[in-house]
């Protein structure tokens, strides 16, 4: 089952095997040459620590009233706005986006129960995810979730740094709240749209969880 710790495997296991060499090669150097490979040791680790820091992957509680729909991502709510959906065509949709930091849990999560009608991906730019033509220009990969209570799309989008989008799922793909959708690597910007009558629940400078925020409130069924 794909998880951020097998994907950290990808980074650390060559990591690993630099520290076993440099190990092995501090036994016949000294000098000025053993500071250098201390030096690099020391690095080689820290990076390490850092990559296993970065793929995380908390466990999470998903609210328990069946109406919310939750973040897909953690990070900084950095736009709420009323848009034209641009991937899937589904109309106008309320869009919360919300940047990921290299230190945010980069594991992506699905904000509501439903199936994967759809997904696209298209090639493009690396720019930073807080530039205004980020969500346009950039590398991205979009899902279209149908829901028994409506359409629901995400869009990961690769940033400056970020230069690689893992999907979890695909189409057909029964999806569960809270549950995993993919990961983005190394910084990044995940989109949620939702049907224009849901209330969202966040403003932009607001901090959000994957799977335990609250982003928007569908209507309430008669």
């Amino acid at each position: 089952m794909p998880s951020a710790r097998r994907e950290s495997l990808r980074f650390l296991i060559p990591l690993y095997l630099v520290e076993a060499l440099l190990f092995i090669v501090l036994w016949f150097v000294s000098g000025w040459l053993w500071l250098v490979v201390i030096f690099l040791f020391v690095i080689i680790g820290l990076l390490g620590l850092f990559i296993t820091y970065f793929f995380r992957d908390p466990v999470r509680e998903v609210p328990a009233d069946p109406d919310i729909i939750v973040s897909a991502a953690d990070g900084l709510v950095v736009t709420v706005e009323e848009v034209e959906e641009p991937d899937f065509h589904l109309g106008p949709m309320r869009r919360v986006a919300v940047f990921l930091s290299v230190f945010d849990v980069h594991v992506n999560r699905i904000p509501f129960d439903g199936v994967v009608k759809s997904t696209i991906y298209k090639a493009g730019k690396f720019l930073d995810v807080r530039h205004v033509d980020a969500s346009t220009r950039n590398e991205c990969r979009s899902w279209w979730i149908e829901t028994p209570r409506g359409p629901i799309a995400v869009r990961q989008i690769a940033g400056l740094i970020a230069r690689r989008i893992v999907a979890w799922a695909e189409d057909g793909s029964q999806l569960v709240r809270g549950r995993h959708l993919g990961l983005i690597r190394f910084g990044s910007r995940t989109e949620v749209f939702v049907p224009i009558e849901c209330t969202v629940l966040v403003k932009p400078g607001d901090r959000v969880c994957g799977a335990s925020t609250p982003i928007a409130r569908w209507p309430a069924q008669p």
